[in-house]
């Protein structure tokens, strides 16, 4: 059933299945800050159900009822129960909560609840999500906007995926920054005020089956913002007929918000940002990246829309740090530049790569690449084996499974074939530390979104000249 305040008045416990996932954490946060008693179950132990653990949230990592806290069991009147569409229906927890008069609600469900009550920015893509709506939420703190944020990633100016905002007697003031994540199509439980769109590629082809359907699927988000609200579209994209709302253009070159005069200075990416209003002059982006560069336009667009002035997104864009293992810097040094992204579609290791290559010319660039999924390096091996081929020497690692079972004949030779840099290698992250020796690579990035960023801190030992 549907969230309603009347629904959650007698609510006093929250269980999440999946508790250490990067939304359901955040969600977790918002119910512990609020004063709600909060547990939960994940497969393994992280960073992020380490710190849910030291807030005093209860998790355990076995699939066990028992585990389920008692209080919990014996009152699911007062028990919500959140869970992720990853857990499988097989799970033993599932079975039993769904079998034992619980309200159960997806992820997605609580957030458009929550999201609801509050004016909502919306940030969506196939591409780009995270750090655009990360931007937002840094420009609206930082001009003293009262504003909440569910983020999917660590922003590294708070160090949470989560802002709480200040308490407030008409919620609706408030404005909630929301990724809002096409996968499973969670983000159809939003009604945002403010949407911004930054791509609709070709992604989750094992939700949706083909484009087709994903573009269905954005075209049913984007009707869903308010008539009175505004849409922001990457130029190029064919959304302005499916909305009632007012509709914005913006890219890196064109739209009505685009950047100009746009140059690389001392490693950072410096331009003009032009809105319909006017001109802000010499905007210097902590984080580089062309992309994170269209990012800052997007997310520029919508913070003067609600009311942020040309100098105050100027400073929130200029102190912007960026989110954890988005370009994220592990070493920068004379011998050697160490950068990490998460990037798992081709066009965003495309993106990511031209950056990166951008701003170090002289450099030869070796790649640490880890596909993840079998069904996402089955469709598109031939987009990841040609953005791939920018790397002078590639290494890649064996296909990271996430949810999926493997895929007969789906390994990582299938993008290795058709990529053509001269030095190119499949490895385990075991062999890694050998390999990388041999190379001595003085520009060297590791990228994708399963669990290669483990290896970071045994790379970052064997080139940390300064230890």
């Amino acid at each position: 059933m549907p969230l309603t305040p009347s629904s959650l008045s007698n609510i006093r416990n929250v269980y999440f299945l999946g508790i250490g996932g990067i939304g359901m954490s955040a969600l977790a946060r918002w119910f512990l800050v609020n004063g709600y008693t909060v547990a939960g179950y994940d497969r393994t132990a992280t960073p992020l159900t380490n710190a849910l653990a030291s807030e005093g949230v209860s998790i355990h990592f076995e699939e066990d009822v028992e585990q389920i806290p008692a209080e919990f069991r014996n009152n699911p009147e007062q028990t919500l129960v959140v869970y992720t569409p990853a857990v499988p229906k097989t799970h033993a927890e599932y079975i039993y909560l769904t079998e034992n008069g619980f309200t159960l609600q997806k992820r997605s469900q609580v957030l458009g609840w929550l999201a609801g009550r509050m004016t909502t920015i919306g940030v969506a893509g196939t591409h780009g999500k995270t750090t655009t709506s990360s931007m937002v939420a840094h420009l609206l703190r930082q001009a003293g906007v009262n504003c909440a944020a569910f983020l999917g990633g660590i922003t590294q100016n708070y160090g949470t995926n989560f802002l709480l905002n200040e308490p407030a007697d008409d919620l609706s003031k408030v404005i909630c920054v929301v990724e809002a994540d096409e996968f499973d199509r969670s983000f159809l439980t939003l009604f945002p005020q403010y949407a911004i769109v930054t791509s609709t590629d070709a992604d989750h082809l094992d939700i949706y089956g083909d484009h087709n359907s994903v573009l269905d699927s954005f075209a049913a988000y984007v009707s869903q913002i308010k008539p009175s609200g505004i849409l922001f579209q990457r130029e190029g994209l064919d959304l302005a007929d499916k909305t009632a709302a007012q509709v914005r253009t913006y890219s890196l070159h064109k739209g009505m918000y685009h950047a100009a005069n746009l140059r690389i200075e001392k490693a950072r990416f410096v331009f003009d940002l032009i809105y319909p209003g006017g001109t802000i002059n010499d905007v210097r982006m902590m984080i580089p990246g062309f992309h994170n560069v269209e990012n800052a336009v997007a997310a520029g667009a919508v913070a003067l829309e609600t009311g942020v002035s040309p100098e105050a997104v100027r400073e929130g864009l200029n102190t912007y740090r960026g989110v954890k293992r988005r370009f994220e810097y592990i070493l920068d040094t004379d011998e050697i530049v160490f950068i990490d992204d998460y990037a798992h579609h081709p066009a965003e290791v495309q993106a990511f790569l031209s950056s990166v290559k951008a701003l170090y010319p002289d450099r030869e660039l070796t790649v640490i690449f880890q596909p993840h999924l079998f069904s996402r390096t089955r469709d598109f091996a031939e987009g990841f084996a040609e953005s791939l081929s920018l790397a002078d020497n590639l290494i890649l690692l064996d296909i990271y499974p996430a949810r999926e079972l493997p895929i007969e004949g789906v390994t990582s030779d299938l993008i290795l074939r058709n990529v053509t840099s001269q030095s190119k290698q499949i490895s385990t992250k075991e062999a890694l530390p050998g390999v990388l020796r041999e190379i001595k690579p003085s520009l060297l990035v590791t990228v994708g979104a399963g669990d290669i960023d483990q290896q970071l801190s045994v790379l970052k030992i064997l080139f940390d000249t300064n230890r």
